[in-house]
């Protein structure tokens, strides 16, 4: 029988890994609450129109990447192509903006897009997200691009760069679009015919393209940067003031415009250079329009998306290490049915003391015992047999000293294994 394997553009994530995604996820998390976010989880699917209307229907996301289906109800549903819009509204639905304002949120989501897959960019793929709203000081533009900072060193991340623009409200985006229409009209014969499609409706999106052509005509295009009116550069110059109060370097890139339509105003990438052409590892911004898009008041908000994948591939390749992983702190064989029932009471006992225990479960003989022993890495050894349960004494053996050390069963076992755990790490660090 054929075996069945994942779909291209997933991938299985073993023990061995999800080692290092735990803690990675634990020092994403703890900044998260440092900062005073709450988690929310979202469903994985949603009423397609919510992605149509967020993200837009001139983006690359929506226009070719959304994995997009009718159901048995014969609704559209799409599956979240990013994180933000099913956590605005969510937001929306269960009127948390009730409950005081900023609503500080985070979330680890799986999302899907039908794209080529490559190195950093799959067809399911995971993100870390904040998300805030109802905040329109600059000083959270500077606060959300700290955290991120912030979860890269204290990770060990290295060589990346902040990048940083604005582009702007939609009152100077007008003028800028004009700007867009009269110099892409110059190239009409050469842009692609997605782009040709966005002339009119969203020029901005051209600068988005990947394709080579347009990606070339791109370069001399007018700035945003230039078109920005007096509050936009306002608050855009209170942004980098913030972020030189607290010594975060970074790099004004007037080409960054995100791939995704709710933008306004600050929009900002981390990009490493050890990712090849998949740069961006975060990616994020202001949506001061999005809330209200979506059918709330207005509401000034910001967020971003971490990478997952493309995180742990620059960990990788940096070579950061992670802590060893935990492994069996002891593991009690058994010859005979008494003494399993025994290996087995001894095992739950230092389990409800959350030491890491194990007795064998497939009735193999001893030498197997003790081989699976070694595999999991158990740091101890514990043999139970007639002998030992008739005496009411037993032999732990250290398997990475050979010490052993003599135990009485007739008394607390717990005691007695934290005691000569605690002993053994005394001589260690002596």
């Amino acid at each position: 029988m054929e075996l069945i394997k994942a779909q291209k553009g997933t991938q299985d994530l073993l023990p061995v890994q999800t080692e290092k995604w735990q803690v990675v996820e634990d020092v994403m998390r703890s900044e998260a609450k440092i900062h005073g976010f709450g988690e929310i989880r979202t469903p994985v699917f949603e009423d397609t129109r919510l992605f149509q209307r967020s993200v837009g229907e001139t983006t690359d996301v929506v226009q070719k990447e959304m994995y997009t289906f009718n159901d048995k109800g014969d609704r559209s549903i799409t599956l979240r192509p990013e994180g933000t819009a099913g956590a605005v509204r969510a937001v929306l639905e269960h009127g948390l903006y009730n409950e005081g304002l900023p609503q500080k949120l985070y979330y680890f989501t799986s999302c899907y897009r039908y794209e080529n897959t490559q190195a950093g960019r799959q067809r399911e793929f995971h993100q870390f997200g904040l998300e805030m709203l109802g905040a329109p000081s600059p000083m959270a533009d500077a606060e959300l691009i700290g955290i991120a900072k912030s979860i890269f060193d204290r990770l060990g991340v290295r060589n990346l760069k902040l990048e940083i623009n604005s582009i702007g409200c939609p009152t100077c985006r007008a003028k800028y679009h004009e700007a867009l229409r009269a110099y892409f009209s110059g190239y009409k014969d050469q842009l692609c015919d997605t782009c040709l499609g966005r002339l009119e409706r969203n020029p901005m999106r051209i600068l988005d393209c990947k394709s080579p052509v347009c990606s070339k005509i791109t370069e001399g295009a007018p700035r945003m940067l230039d078109y920005l009116c007096d509050d936009c550069k306002a608050h855009f110059e209170s942004v980098k003031g913030y972020l030189d109060a607290v010594k975060i370097e970074y790099n004004v890139n007037p080409s960054i415009v995100r791939g995704l339509d709710y933008y306004t105003n600050t929009v900002f990438e981390f990009v490493s250079n050890d990712l090849g052409a998949q740069s961006t590892v975060c990616g994020g911004g202001r949506y001061d329009g999005l809330v209200e898009e979506m059918g709330g008041q207005h509401m000034p908000a910001l967020g971003f998306g971490l990478g997952m994948e493309r995180l742990l591939m620059i960990m990788d390749k940096q070579e950061i290490e992670f802590p060893e992983p935990e492994t069996c702190d002891i593991f009690i064989a058994a010859l005979g049915d008494a003494a399993k029932t025994e290996a087995f009471k001894l095992s739950h006992s230092l389990q409800e003391y959350s030491i890491i225990a194990s007795c064998d479960i497939n009735d193999r003989a001893l030498k197997a015992q003790m081989k699976y022993a070694d595999k999991i890495g158990a740091k101890y050894m514990l043999v139970l047999g007639d002998n030992e349960l008739e005496t009411k004494k037993a032999i732990v053996k250290n398997m990475k000293t050979g010490e052993k050390s003599k135990v009485d069963l007739s008394k607390d076992f717990v005691e007695q294994f934290v005691i000569l755990q605690t002993k053994d790490e005394d001589d260690i660090a002596f």
